[in-house]
This record gives C-alpha cells, sequence and structure tokens, in this order.
C-alpha cells in the first residue's frame, strides 16, 4: 500500500506518534510522512492512503502545524471525490468540553470536500493510562487494511 502518513501538531508529539507509525508500516508497505504545514491540498493522490495524526490545541483548535493547511483547503475547495483517509487523534480529556476536536475538525473539513474516510477515527487521550502507540499501531494496520479493500492492494 502507498501511504502518505500526515501530521498536525504543536509540541512535536503527534509528529514523533506519525514517526513511529511509519516505522511500524514500512517494512511492508511504501510510506512517506510529512508534515501537514508542508502539503498542499492538490497534493492528495486517490490512489494512496492518506494516514492523518492531529493534536488539539488551545480551545479545540487545529495546532500550528495544521492550520496554514487548513486554510489552504478552504481557499481553494478542491474537489477531493476519490481521495481515502484515516486519522487519529490525540488529545486530554482533562478539556473535556474540546476533547479531540483538532482531528474532528479537521475530518469534517477533509469529508466535506469529498475525502472518503476509512475506519473510525481514533482519538489517544493524554490523561489515560494507554500509550498512544499502543493504539496507533493497531489502528494503523487495522485501517491499511481496509485501505487496500476500498482502494487496492497495488495502491
Amino acid at each position: 500500500m502507498n501511504i502518505m502518513l500526515l501530521y498536525g501538531t504543536e509540541t512535536g508529539n503527534a509528529e514523533m506518534l506519525a514517526e513511529d507509525i511509519m516505522a511500524e508500516l514500512e517494512g511492508e508497505h511504501a510510506v512517506e510522512c510529512r508534515n501537514l504545514s508542508d502539503f498542499a491540498p492538490d497534493e492528495f493522490d486517490a490512489g494512496r492512503l492518506h494516514m492523518i495524526v492531529c493534536s488539539t490545541y488551545g480551545d479545540g483548535e487545529l495546532p500550528a502545524s495544521a492550520q496554514p493547511f487548513a486554510a489552504a483547503l478552504k481557499a481553494a475547495s478542491p474537489s477531493l471525490s476519490g481521495v481515502h483517509f484515516a486519522i487519529f487523534g490525540l488529545g486530554d480529556s482533562e478539556y473535556e468540553e474540546t476533547f479531540n476536536f483538532g482531528s474532528k475538525g479537521l475530518a469534517e473539513l477533509l469529508a466535506a470536500h469529498g475525502a472518503k474516510q476509512v475506519g473510525e477515527r481514533l482519538t489517544h487521550d493524554a490523561s489515560g493510562s494507554d500509550m498512544a502507540e499502543d493504539l496507533a499501531f493497531p489502528w494503523a494496520a487495522q485501517t491499511v487494511a481496509l485501505a487496500e479493500e476500498a482502494i487496492g492492494e497495488n495502491a
């Protein structure tokens, strides 16, 4: 499977997790990892799975590195029909009113432009007892399996 692993981060946690997911997947798949701040909406490829790791910052906003991407997506308003994405959110339930809103908002924005979500959005709680990797690695493997059915194994 051809995978573009994107991350939106404020403090670096989403970047570290994205790199760990890449290391977990790259033995069996072609994986590229990039910051959302360095990815333009016209770079989406319908033959590729786009896996996104995104944190939440402030009062439920996108983290700093995801904000330019979201602004560009809103401004260009491209059709993302045929694009498949999966999203993993990082947040802290101590902020229950805005818990994981960054990943939620990004998923909604992509879907509003026609992209199709593969699997469910999974979220990690920094106040919980699980390590993010313990949730993210099985999520990534399951997502790839679902995407192989949706996109095709040769993607």
